[in-house]
């Protein structure tokens, strides 16, 4: 018998929306949290009152943010692997060594 996905409400910029799914509620509320607090600022900021403006430049901000993390991931990733490689090329000559001698 499948499990009935529940209905997770949350408010954000005084608007109120429900979703449907298997999802972590404690979550989603964080992440409307999150949104709604982003919102509020960027209002705040450009004294914007058109809701459809504010979450479009909210939209931006975040996926600033999201390209920021993303490349910052790569750039610290690229760096890991390029130690691992030369640790492991440093292990393959003591290997080659002992095996040799």
């Amino acid at each position: 018998m499948a499990k009935e996905p529940q209905s997770i409400r949350v408010v954000i910029y005084d608007q109120e929306y429900f979703m449907r799914g298997d999802l972590n509620q404690e979550y989603i509320q964080k992440l409307a949290t999150y949104l709604d607090t982003k919102m509020r600022s960027i209002a705040e900021r450009t004294r914007t009152v058109d809701t459809l403006r504010v979450a479009m430049l909210a939209a931006l901000n975040v996926a600033d943010e999201y390209h920021q993390i993303k490349a910052r991931y790569e750039e610290v990733t690229q760096h890991l692997d390029q130690k691992v490689e030369k640790c492991t090329d440093a292990l393959d000559e003591i290997l080659k060594g002992e095996a040799e001698g």
